[in-house]
């Protein structure tokens, strides 16, 4: 963006989950030990992968598991860069009890993040404390020893609930607030609290609810302002009242975009008052390539969102997002069958927000047109 446009291009994504099989095919693996029903080494997701689509190799780059995402982001430059870190980085902590899969990955492997260059990395997710208090403050730590803005968690109630503010070039920033709620499967004892370290933590989705987010907003000041909530179940397009009604309120209340992200797969877009509501962004980076299950919602494919926000208004002036499948641990360009496949999909689920897809000759999905309000 150059200095005197009057756009902001926003890149968002789903799910970073750097740990667990991805962790152990870095420069650094850590301790491979897991106390799933089902697998008690993380090894064994790598051999998952191997199994769909040919050997990974170990020791990779730290770079590999973006892949053709890294050139992708380096040739349309967006101005911010933001993504929901859902993993612990921690050599220690505990098993956090209750939970069937841990993520974490070594901090030595904290490059992997890094060659990203995230502007803002979302922790108000249910994974950031899956080794306790002590893996949410090596967290902290880490990134904050890489340069990097932490926002959705913290150590106590008011760091946790602290926006990562974004300069831009050109004057004028972007103010990225975060939390998660107990539909994604976060604990309530994970609440940050006045002495007690946790995420930002909303426990219903109600107009009371929306009304204190929009005054902790609203206590710091002005800009482009992102709301990221991690919410809803895993599989399934349906977006519930109460999501959309909260989506809303927000909006109404002065929110440019709601970034929503828990989901494996992508779920609706709408444009409520010229405003971008992105309802799930599905996963980004992940190791649950060659699980079985859910084949249907085609959670190997992938979307990064690049979206053009006007400055003055804070209005969507236009959406497009990157088609990409992931192959042996890693990102790759989608094929163009796949990318129409991703577009069908989506296009159909979005009708009923008055949201329409195209697929653009060079692959990309293009928010088209937004029209009457249907829900």
């Amino acid at each position: 963006m150059s200095p005197g446009s009057g756009l902001v291009t926003v890149f968002l994504c789903g799910d970073v989950m750097l740990g667990r099989g991805v962790d152990q095919i870095l420069p650094h693996p850590g301790a491979p030990a897991l106390r799933e029903r089902g697998v008690r080494d993380a090894r064994t997701y790598v051999e998952l992968a191997e199994a769909v689509n040919g050997r990974v190799p170990r020791a990779v780059a730290f770079s590999w598991p973006w892949g053709d995402a890294l050139a992708l982001l380096d040739e349309l430059a967006p101005d911010i860069r933001v993504v929901n870190l859902e993993t612990s980085i921690t050599h220690g902590g505990r098993f956090a009890p209750g939970k069937g899969v841990h993520y974490r990955m070594n901090p030595a492997n904290l490059p992997c993040l890094t060659a990203a260059r995230p502007d803002a990395c979302v922790l108000a997710n249910n994974h950031v404390m899956d080794f306790g208090q002590r893996g949410l403050e090596d967290t902290l730590e880490a990134l904050a020893g890489a340069g990097l803005r932490a926002v959705g968690a913290g150590r106590d109630e008011a760091e946790a609930w602290s926006p990562a503010v974004v300069s831009l070039p050109g004057g004028g920033r972007v103010v990225i607030h975060a939390f998660g709620t107990p539909t994604s499967g976060i604990p309530v004892s994970w609440a940050a609290s006045g002495r007690w370290p946790g995420v930002g933590f909303v426990p219903e989705l109600s107009d009371a609810a929306a009304d204190r987010v929009l005054d902790r907003v609203q206590q710091h000041g002005g800009g482009l302002i992102v709301v990221s909530i991690h919410w809803g179940s895993n599989w399934g397009y349906r977006v519930f009242p109460e999501q959309v009604r909260f989506a809303r309120r927000l909006v109404d209340g002065g929110v440019d975009v709601v970034y929503g992200h828990s989901s494996h797969h992508p779920r609706p877009i709408e444009v409520y008052r010229d405003k971008l509501i992105l309802y799930g962004c599905g996963d980004f980076i992940d190791d649950y390539e060659g699980i079985s299950g859910h084949e249907g919602y085609r959670a190997d494919l992938r979307l990064g969102y690049f979206a053009s926000i006007e400055r003055g208004t804070g209005s969507v002036a236009g959406l497009r997002m990157a088609a990409l499948q992931a192959r042996r641990l890693r990102l790759c360009h989608a094929s163009r069958y796949d990318a129409a496949w991703l577009h069908t999909v989506l296009d159909r689920i979005s009708q009923v927000f008055g949201a329409r897809i195209d697929l653009g000759p060079d692959g990309m999905l293009v928010l088209r047109c937004t029209g009457a309000d249907r829900f």
